[in-house]
């Protein structure tokens, strides 16, 4: 099994209204794609509360392997998803480990 977790930093200059209306289509987006792509196990959008922390967006998800995780990257949706935050994105990070 994979676990892959992923950070997302928006842009300081955006708005704080405009960052909750990108984050949370981002999230909806995510967390629609179990319902079109069926090698997700699991997958959750948390959107940041704590201002003193730089990272606005986790994104966690499980999949069964690595080749399912490259599926799920690939997707169509995945990628439409993906681009909700692409004028608003300043940084990603991410992990992908076995459990």
């Amino acid at each position: 099994m994979i676990k892959h977790i992923v950070l997302f930093k928006l842009k300081d200059e955006i708005s704080v209204e405009e960052k909750l209306v990108v984050m949370n289509k981002f999230k909806e987006a995510i967390e629609a794609l179990p319902r079109v792509i069926s090698v997700i196990r699991k997958i959750e959008v948390g959107l940041n509360v704590n201002p003193a922390e730089s990272w606005n967006i986790a994104l966690y998800s499980e999949f069964d392997s690595l080749d399912d995780l490259k599926m799920y990257a690939t997707h169509p949706d995945h990628v439409a998803a993906g681009k909700i935050l692409a004028d608003t994105k300043e940084s990603r990070a991410c992990v992908d480990y076995e459990f």
